[in-house]
């Protein structure tokens, strides 16, 4: 199986003030197509650094890094952008829907900068619907949804594209514990479909649905395990 993302010696330094912050030290992780990985840590540990790395969001000031075959770590701006846009699908703990648009404008979305048409757009974002099980309130705006089918609507948007790897940053973060379970489970049946999915949290029971744990402290991997006690998908009859 090959690696959709190889990052080498990742080290990144923020200047504040005067003040040098080593926010990640050295950080070389594999992590191969269709895996379903969990990044975690206490709060300064670093995950929030490398996801935004591994997002393109941000750029390290020391290593390497590729994703797909692709050198990212010295790529431009508007390449990096446009990384972002094919390649990643994010997902955010505050779902980042525009509040006018209805669900399936906000799904299509990422579709406009990609340049499709109209129509193709509207059946691509209708059946990025129909896999989250959403297809009934395409119409829909966010304030007529629940937090948990929000949570949804942003999970089409970060699929409609077909993406590479599916970004999710505390995706359960605003959910309550029913909610956050399905969302879970909704999740483990992407990564059986075959999606690459990596998952920022520091909540114990919700990391333990991923099929790989990497730890971070001080901005370094502190351990990267398989998890072999994945939490199993319970299904209402």
């Amino acid at each position: 199986m090959q690696n959709i993302i190889e990052i080498t010696d990742i080290a990144k330094t923020y200047i504040m003030g005067e003040e040098e912050v080593n926010a990640l030290k050295s950080v070389t992780i594999n992590i191969q197509k269709g895996e379903y990985v969990a990044f975690m840590g206490p709060s300064g540990s670093g995950k929030s650094t490398l996801m935004n790395i591994v997002g393109c969001l941000d750029t390290p000031t020391r290593g390497k890094y590729m994703l797909n075959q692709k050198y990212v770590s010295d790529m431009t701006e508007n390449e990096l952008a446009e990384i972002r846009n094919k390649e990643i699908g994010f997902i955010f703990q505050t779902f980042n829907l525009l509040p006018r648009q209805t669900s399936l404008e906000n799904v299509a979305l990422p579709l406009i900068y990609a340049g499709y048409s109209k129509s193709d757009r509207t059946d691509m974002a209708m059946q990025a619907l129909k896999n989250v099980g959403l297809e009934t309130r395409a119409k829909h705006k966010p304030n007529e949804l629940s937090g948990g089918q929000r949570q949804r609507v942003a999970i089409a948007r970060a699929l409609v594209n077909t993406p590479s790897i599916l970004l999710a940053d505390e995706p359960t973060g605003n959910l309550d514990t029913k909610t956050s379970y399905e969302i879970m489970d909704l999740f483990e049946e992407l990564y059986q479909k075959g999606n690459t999915i990596i998952m920022v949290t520091h909540e114990e029971d919700i990391a333990k649905y991923s099929h790989r744990i990497v730890r971070l402290r001080d901005g370094l991997v502190e351990t990267d395990v398989v998890n072999h006690e994945v939490t199993k998908v319970i299904k209402k009859v």
